[in-house]
């Protein structure tokens, strides 16, 4: 397999993972699945020109949005996978380890709090949100699965 090649299985087996940890939450204690919708439509607004909003709620909604939302998020998890292929090289990919890919993925947690999240009027790291430790500590959890996921992926 290339380089390339393997990042997109990893970025894959990544995202996924994190989907099935925000459903098992979801089940088991009832915690809401994540609304990829709304970043669908920020998607659709940044691509209009307009990337930050004081509520990406209160945007009319757009066709298509959840579907956007979601190929959004995978593609930003193959995004993440190929990075870290790359970043670590052939040796790594060769014996992967989870510290690289946990770590990684703990750093890429910021595009989320600095970017997405301002941007979608939720505030730095979830500030304006009714419970922003419990949304870091879960964004957290959620990232620690999807290093696992990067770590599993590169095995396969």
């Amino acid at each position: 397999m290339t380089i390339l090649t393997e990042g997109i299985v990893m970025g894959l087996v990544a995202t996924a993972a994190m989907d099935l940890w925000g459903l098992l939450l979801n089940r088991l204690a009832g915690l809401p699945l994540s609304n990829w919708g709304r970043a669908g439509r920020w998607v659709v607004q940044v691509a209009q020109g307009r990337v930050f909003h004081d509520d990406i709620g209160a945007v009319a909604p757009v066709p298509r949005e959840v579907q956007i939302g979601w190929a959004f998020h995978y593609a930003v998890g193959v995004i993440y996978g190929v990075a870290l292929a790359v970043l670590m090289g052939p040796g790594w990919l060769a014996e992967p380890t989870f510290l690289p890919a946990w770590v990684f993925s703990i750093v890429m947690i910021g595009f989320g709090w600095f970017l997405m999240q301002p941007a979608m009027g939720a505030g730095i790291a979830a500030s304006k949100t009714p419970a922003p430790w419990r949304a870091r500590a879960l964004g957290l959890a959620a990232h620690t699965v999807f290093g696992l996921g990067l770590w599993i992926g590169a095995m396969v």
